[in-house]
């Protein structure tokens, strides 16, 4: 498991801290169109590549699909934002009752900003199902399991991060008075990647040149890396600790409350054991995903939160990840 957990992580390490140590020479704008580009084309094209590689087949080895994986993934996305929403309106409630000013500084500073809100509701909500969750399920998850994990990632990644992420980025990019219903229909309706995924799998069995083919797939390694770039960019221009602070907030909530709801939901209600529970749980709590900090850029929400929760959780990951093989793997 370690030396899986290195190889999922090398690429984040070694990119990340390219980021770091570029951004004093690159341009204030660099991370702005960085970010806009991979939303518009560098996103897209993964989503592309992946839906026509057949990830489903190549991961599940043939065995029925099991369709109660969209609907936990499904209730895991409910039940992260409800609980983030609870603590942000907990702590709006308290600052509403004019607390003295010591007790007043524990809380965020900025959470009356709807830009901080939509990041705290990303950073824990959103995980990275794809590069981590997929990267490290084939070492802990029996391979008649594996399907679990790739249903949760699709599901995810097309209903969560481009469905759920986007309503919320959307509704704390416009204020109040602002906001209508079909205005966050419509950023949906218009998310590029959805179109990219929905063309790729629709076009599954149409072959393409081998060059095309070929490039589509490379494409994925290069967003990748510059979704890590861009995460070290980000990181290196944070002032202080004190988006470090705020971010361990939703960074645990992502990593190991809702883990943990979900472990027990489907041992109680759907009966779950082995390596399909493993599955679950172990994909509910992966890292806050980089494509948070990607809509972040688009929406114009708090990057330095995101890119915050982002480091935090993965190396609570590390820390947390043998506990639920104990807990949930038996």
């Amino acid at each position: 498991m370690t030396e899986t957990l290195f190889h999922a992580y090398a690429p984040l390490i070694l990119w990340t801290s390219l980021g770091l140590f570029i951004f004093k020479f690159l341009p204030q704008w660099f991370p702005r169109i960085l970010g806009r580009g991979l939303y518009w084309f560098g996103v897209p094209l993964e989503l592309l590549a992946l839906a026509r590689q057949g990830q489903l087949e190549e991961f599940g080895g043939g065995a029925s699909l099991p369709l109660l994986a969209p609907i936990i993934t499904l209730g895991a996305l409910i039940v992260g934002l409800v609980i983030a929403s609870l603590i942000l309106w907990g702590w709006k409630l308290l600052l509403s009752h004019k607390l003295k000013p010591y007790w007043a500084k524990l809380l965020p500073p900025d959470l009356v900003d709807s830009s901080f809100q939509g990041s705290f509701l990303l950073s824990a909500v959103l995980g990275n199902t794809g590069f981590v969750g997929l990267a490290i399920a084939p070492v802990l998850i029996h391979s008649d399991a594996l399907n679990w994990a790739v249903l949760y990632s699709i599901t995810h990644n097309v209903i969560g991060t481009y469905g759920f992420g986007v309503v919320i980025a959307s509704y704390f990019n416009h204020s109040q008075s602002e906001n209508r219903w079909w205005i966050q229909v419509r950023d949906v309706l218009s998310v590029p990647p959805l179109w990219a995924f929905l063309f790729g799998y629709l076009t599954r069995s149409v072959q393409l040149p081998e060059v095309i083919e070929s490039g589509l797939q490379g494409s994925v390694n290069i967003v990748i890396a510059c979704a890590f770039l861009l995460t070290g960019i980000r990181l290196a221009q944070l002032q202080g600790w004190k988006s470090l602070k705020l971010a361990l907030v939703p960074a645990f909530l992502r990593v190991f409350i809702t883990p943990l709801l979900v472990g027990l939901a489907t041992t109680l209600f759907f009966g779950l054991s082995g390596s399909p529970r493993l599955a679950m749980v172990l994909m509910s709590g992966v890292p806050t995903a980089f494509a948070g900090l990607i809509l972040a850029e688009e929406y114009n929400l708090d990057r330095d939160l995101i890119a915050s929760s982002i480091i935090i959780s993965t190396l609570l990951l590390l820390l947390i990840l043998p506990l639920w093989i104990l807990i949930f793997g038996s």
